[in-house]
């Protein structure tokens, strides 16, 4: 192929490494604060739901009035625990809980819980929306070098198939099957359709 074109091939290769390095760190970065958050996601779920379920004994012992569930945003009659397998669920319940909690006691609504406390129960929640929103913000980077790999490699493609055409059309004249087997040491690949297997198999080529 061209002297143009192997210019283009060596100038062009260390940009496409570089978008694929960019990508792969990226999700590395990205796969390692994925675990990060689903190990404080764990922790908060267990403060939050544990501060819920005290709560709800308080209740039950009459030390604060069920009305006072609806400060957290709870149901008055109901001591269940609300679902907060999603994050955003997590983090939701946990504003909701801190600051019904800050209302509740501001009132003068019953007794204060201490184990866990709610300074505890936000101090877990912080760290955990501050991993959740770190983990968003990397996930928003690997797309920007996704979107990136994914033009470099269209200008990839366009260099190959340059590539590929101008040694095809360099062996062009050479018989068929001498034409693929030299195309081949460039890396042109070729896919035989079932009748050409047919035929070398008869001839017994393969």
């Amino acid at each position: 192929f061209s002297p143009k074109t192997a210019m283009s091939a060596r100038s062009f290769t260390p940009v496409f490494e570089q978008a694929v390095q960019m990508y792969n760190n990226s999700k590395e970065t990205q796969s390692q604060a994925s675990k990060a958050v689903s190990e404080a996601g764990k922790v908060a779920r267990l403060y939050v739901s544990h501060y819920i379920q005290v709560f709800n004994l308080c209740v039950a012992r009459g030390e604060i009035k069920p009305e006072m569930r609806k400060l957290l945003g709870l149901e008055e009659d109901s001591a269940t625990v609300p679902d907060m397998s999603a994050d955003q669920q997590l983090l939701d319940w946990g504003r909701k809980l801190i600051e019904g909690e800050e209302a509740r006691m501001s009132s003068g609504g019953g007794t204060r819980i201490y184990n866990p406390s709610i300074a505890l129960v936000k101090v877990k929640l912080d760290i955990f929306q501050e991993k959740y929103h770190r983990h968003r913000d990397l996930l928003g980077n690997s797309q920007k070098f996704h979107d990136k790999l994914d033009e470099v490699r269209e200008e990839a493609d366009k260099l190959i198939l340059e590539i590929w055409n101008e040694v095809e059309a360099k062996f062009a004249p050479i018989d068929t099957d001498e034409k693929r087997r030299i195309c081949q040491e460039y890396g042109v690949v070729y896919f035989y359709r079932p009748n050409e297997r047919q035929r070398d198999f008869l001839m017994g080529k393969i």
